[in-house]
């Protein structure tokens, strides 16, 4: 039964938590234009476009000594690593309490508004909220880690439809459950069950049934969420699958094409990143980076190069003027990775940046550490510097912090356990 309470005002007790974020990289242009949302936009994993890149200006371009102005701490978001949704004055988030898993809204004064429970916390390897809720057309939409997909009212939390991924396509909870940041595109909601009755589908977004369901993708989910992208015309879901690269025509749910792209321990987090007919996916733990030519008919595809350098695990990747940054995994490095989009070639990697989850706004990387440090970075194909850096006052754990950083607002948000901090990084 789903319980939904409308509180007022912020609350103060710490919880312990954990981490484990799905991460995401480029989807399809946002359909709103985020100048007509006061507050900013930023509806979900990785921003209007889930390219990992703010459309923010007027930013500070260094900050002061200890670090931009914080404006507000919000210290009961629950465990897990759900980082903000932002639309029209409000903020969503998830976390866990206790056996119960809860969306949550507040204003952008840090003061709850409402909180309603979407099925069973996650318990297993790395407790702790998964996703991010994804909003559209006055709804969240929010997988819960034991595949229980609920649609809310962003005003009031009620919940309208839920669908669980178990019992409706066959799912299999993965070792870290499922992590997967959904897609609304039009009217559906797209997501990635991985089940014998369901491996990629398309349900509705006002009544959850089903619009097209895809049976023939032989792989199982690997908390990658989804891309939007148009090849040639024709809109594709493109998806990071246990073993595979996979590419789905949006209209109709039929597989395109698909590639190899094996890893140690199926754990393919980053969103796939198109550009110019070209995908690049990458993985943790040896797997690295490879790019994919679609070719022009949107079904054949070939490798371009693979860089098994490029072990981003899950701190997010970006594309800057024909060059891929991201974090390598501790096989090879823990720092920024600079690599050439044509080539694979490696241009630089900059040790000090460490193993950092990423965003992007005006010219500069944000990068935020797992034991709270948080860096400015200014980088280029010749070089990475660290302008300014802080440190996140410390929370009541001992788990480290992989929730992305998100730059809406004039605002930096950082999730670390239970808090969710606000820092004001507008120029003065």
């Amino acid at each position: 039964m789903t319980t939904t309470q409308t509180l007022r005002g912020a609350a103060a007790r710490l919880a312990t938590a954990a981490v484990l974020l799905a991460a995401g990289a480029v989807g399809a242009a946002a359909a709103e234009d985020p100048a007509d949302h006061p507050g900013g936009y930023w509806p979900g994993l990785h921003g209007p476009r889930r390219d990992n890149m703010s459309t923010e200006t007027g930013l500070l371009v260094r900050w002061p000594d200890g670090g931009p102005p914080r404006l507000w701490t919000f210290t009961e978001c629950g465990r897990g690593y759900a980082c903000p949704a932002i639309v029209n004055g409000r903020l969503f988030t998830s976390g866990d309490f206790d056996r119960d898993e809860y969306v949550l809204a507040l204003d952008l004064d840090g003061n709850l508004l409402w909180k309603t429970q979407n099925g069973k916390a996650w318990r297993g390897a790395e407790p702790g909220a998964r996703t991010t809720p994804t909003w559209s057309d006055g709804m969240v939409y929010h997988l819960g880690p034991h595949g229980r997909l609920a649609a809310l009212r962003a005003e009031t939390g009620e919940e309208v439809w839920a669908v669980d991924l178990v019992e409706a396509f066959g799912a299999r909870r993965s070792t870290w459950g499922f992590a997967e940041n959904v897609r609304v595109v039009d009217d559906v909601v797209l997501c990635v069950p991985g089940g014998t009755r369901g491996r990629v589908v398309a349900l509705d977004k006002k009544t959850g049934r089903p619009v097209w369901v895809n049976t023939t993708v032989g792989d199982d989910q690997a908390y990658c969420s989804p891309a939007v992208v148009t090849h040639e015309g024709r809109r594709q879901l493109i998806i990071l699958m246990k073993k595979s690269v996979v590419g789905v025509d949006l209209a109709t749910g039929r597989r395109l094409w698909s590639h190899p792209h094996p890893s140690r321990y199926n754990q393919n987090v980053d969103t796939p990143l198109y550009h110019d007919g070209r995908v690049f996916v990458t993985s943790g733990h040896q797997a690295g980076g490879r790019l994919i030519d679609i070719g022009p008919d949107g079904s054949t595809v070939r490798q371009v190069w693979h860089c098994r350098e490029f072990d981003n695990c899950h701190g997010g990747v970006l594309l800057l003027d024909g060059y891929l940054y991201g974090v390598g995994c501790r096989m090879y490095h823990k720092g920024l990775l600079c690599v050439d989009w044509e080539t694979g070639e490696v241009a630089y990697r900059h040790e000090p940046v460490g193993k950092v989850s990423l965003t992007w706004a005006e010219g500069f990387i944000y990068g935020v550490g797992q034991k709270g440090e948080v860096r400015l970075v200014k980088a280029d194909p010749k070089g990475a510097t660290i302008v300014s850096e802080f440190q996140i006052p410390p929370v009541a754990t001992k788990d480290h912090l992989l929730a992305h950083p998100g730059v809406c607002g004039g605002r930096l948000y950082i999730r670390h356990a239970d808090h969710l901090l606000a820092y004001d990084i507008r120029k003065r």
